[in-house]
């Protein structure tokens, strides 16, 4: 199955599924964010939200899935009802602007990346609780933070992702020799994945030490920021973005290329496996679409990467 969705005026940034998978949401340079709905047919708009007056970096999730974080590039961050579509707050500071946003796990407090490299824990009506101060972040950077709520990771240096542990106050840090564009959390919390400027990916583990587990190669990654996603049952795959217009998948453990799909017209920018759905992929580019992949075959190619069956079922349906 393949669809194509278009409704963005400009590059699509960034592109996530919801925890339910009943959710996408992508936002764009255009200053939009859309909420997607997802069914067994396809991906529909839902609500096109505006009100940034910036590009929009980033968006997150709450937990139940009821709202929804955007993240103008320097700007404001803005929490959405996804049900009507409503603007429910604007968390700003007066004079800096936001560069990421995300949810503490129980959904009762947002975290910010602010561009004077702080981070921000803010409560829900906008009451600021706490803040971070010093290199704890990038001005183009990802926050993430673990299930149990404990760990605020994000972008500090360069080449160095920071592990800030918020109630024992200890610092870990990953330490790249490239420079670091993005990275994602596995579900379970004990992986990182991190896209590199040298056309790598890099699997860390995060548990009692950390480690460089794997690596995966093929991609194309020279200028912009590529953004990649584990996926799949059991989170068994890795797919990425890439420069040449191709969707690259690769299997997680053996760092096998097993597929690069075609169809975009421009650089692919962001991936998003939906977590409850392992054959369902969605990718956005630099063309203003968004392109739904069915990959049925998948698991059977992870028993067996010799396999001629290219695993990707082609409809061509658009909304």
């Amino acid at each position: 199955m393949q669809q194509i969705v278009q409704a963005h005026t400009d590059e699509i940034w960034s592109l996530q599924f919801s925890h339910n998978g009943k959710y996408l949401a992508s936002s764009s340079n255009d200053c939009s964010a859309i909420i997607w709905e997802v069914d067994a047919n396809g991906v529909y708009l839902k609500h096109k939200l505006s009100g940034h007056q910036k590009p929009i970096s980033s968006v997150s999730w709450s937990p139940n899935d009821h709202q929804l974080l955007t993240c103008g590039v320097e700007e404001v961050v803005r929490m959405w009802d996804v049900s009507s579509g409503e603007c429910l707050h604007v968390y700003e500071k007066a004079g800096i602007g936001m560069v990421s946003c995300g949810w503490s796990p129980d959904g009762k407090w947002i975290f910010s990346g602010v561009n004077d490299k702080s981070i921000s824990m803010w409560e829900l009506d906008g009451k600021e609780l706490e803040c971070w101060k010093g290199q704890r972040t990038l001005k183009i950077s990802d926050l993430e933070i673990t299930s149990d709520g404990k760990q605020l990771i994000s972008i500090c240096r360069e080449t160095s992702i920071l592990l800030l542990d918020r109630e024992a106050k200890v610092e870990r840090f990953i330490e790249e020799d490239q420079t670091i564009t993005s990275f994602s959390l596995s579900r379970d919390n004990r992986f990182l994945l991190i896209n590199l400027l040298n056309q790598e990916i890099h699997l860390w583990s995060i548990e009692d030490d950390l480690k460089l587990v794997s690596k995966y190669r093929g991609h194309k990654r020279t200028r912009f920021i590529i953004r990649s996603c584990f996926g799949g049952l059991e989170q068994s795959f890795i797919a990425s973005g890439s420069e040449d217009s191709l969707v690259y998948i690769w299997h997680r453990g053996t760092g096998e290329l097993i597929e690069a799909l075609p169809g975009h017209s421009g650089a692919v920018n962001c991936v998003s496996w939906n977590p409850t759905n392992p054959h369902m992929l969605a990718s956005a580019s630099d063309d203003r679409t968004i392109r739904i992949w069915g990959l049925n075959n998948l698991s059977a190619k992870r028993k067996d990467t010799h396999s001629h069956s290219n695993g990707i079922h082609h409809c061509n349906g658009s909304t």
